[in-house]
């Protein structure tokens, strides 16, 4: 993960943006994207909390022609609230709107629709039934995080798919209390976990659960388990030592690859010629041999010859 000062210059890839992303989610957002193009599901994309950009960079390129893309964050607005307030002084001070669409435009050509402001303008700018996916990663705080989860539930459809992250670290228990709310009380069915996220549905999680179980199992780098509990079935993955999905370079890496227009690139030097190999040394050894070997009479005969010679 890049650090806040890497961040200050344009990224080339997109683990040069800061952000908590990590390998296994990049694979399961492509690959839940993936799988609803592929079905022909349609419908818009939205992400609460952006901070620099790096989730909302991924999910961005899974918009397709007539889909909206929305995002939505506090970036450097006040917060709705004291406690809001004090989170965002101490974990997003370098979070900045700027900062934001500039990382972003750096792999996309449009930036998304940007809500600026606190998660609870999402619901009145989003129409509801209209999202395919929805990634909720704001504020850490139950009240707020319950209040995402019911946003995402009114604005998915059907065979929706939400993801909610940090549900189970040791310093987000407000997230875990609402997610886990959420799936004993209001309706919400996880289809998986990762280290840090968790997926889950309104619909029916027992389809996708099975392409995603046959999928994980045919790889090596991805360890599998599955649980019940509560009557729900969850399906468990980790990371061992799995490569990120492939996502193309940013305009900079692209432009630092080119020469500046007017500039002519010096051509490459020729390779030098081989040395000549020296003529190798055999004469005087086989004349050693010679006289070794020879009668006298002639070897006498041999110099004699050369010496009339020369």
């Amino acid at each position: 993960m890049a650090t806040i000062q890497e961040a200050t210059r344009p990224p080339h890839r997109l683990d040069d943006v800061p952000g908590w992303f990590p390998v296994l989610d990049q694979l399961l957002f492509d690959w839940l994207l993936n799988r609803q193009e592929a079905a022909g599901m349609r419908g818009d994309l939205l992400e609460i909390g952006v901070y620099l950009g790096k989730s909302a960079i991924f999910t961005g390129r899974h918009r397709r022609p007539g889909e909206k893309y929305t995002v939505c964050d506090l970036f450097e607005g006040e917060a709705p609230d004291d406690a809001n307030r004090a989170e965002s002084a101490k974990s997003y001070s370098a979070l900045t709107r700027g900062r934001f669409e500039a990382n972003y435009r750096a792999f996309h050509d449009e930036l998304p629709r940007v809500l600026q402001g606190p998660s609870s303008l999402v619901a009145a700018e989003v129409e509801p039934r209209s999202c395919r996916f929805v990634h909720v990663d704001g504020s850490h705080l139950y009240e707020h995080v319950r209040d995402d989860i019911g946003a995402a539930h009114e604005l998915l459809g059907p065979e929706g798919i939400v993801v909610l992250d940090d549900f189970r670290s040791e310093h987000t228990p407000g997230v875990s209390v609402a997610t886990w709310e959420a799936v004993l009380n209001r309706g919400l069915r996880p289809v998986c976990l990762s280290t840090q996220k968790l997926y889950g549905t309104w619909g029916d999680p027992a389809p996708v659960q099975r392409e995603l179980l046959a999928m994980a199992r045919e790889r090596s780098d991805c360890h599998v388990s599955v649980q019940e509990a509560a009557g729900h079935r969850i399906v468990r993955l980790k990371s061992k030592g799995m490569p990120a999905p492939a996502f193309p370079l940013s305009r900079h890496a692209e432009e630092a690859a080119e020469p500046a227009p007017g500039v002519t690139l010096p051509a490459a030097a020729p390779a030098p010629a081989p040395a000549a190999r020296p003529a190798p040394r055999y004469g005087r050894r086989v004349r050693r041999v010679a006289a070794d070997l020879l009668p006298p009479v002639v070897t006498r005969a041999i110099r004699n010859a050369r010496a009339a010679r020369g």
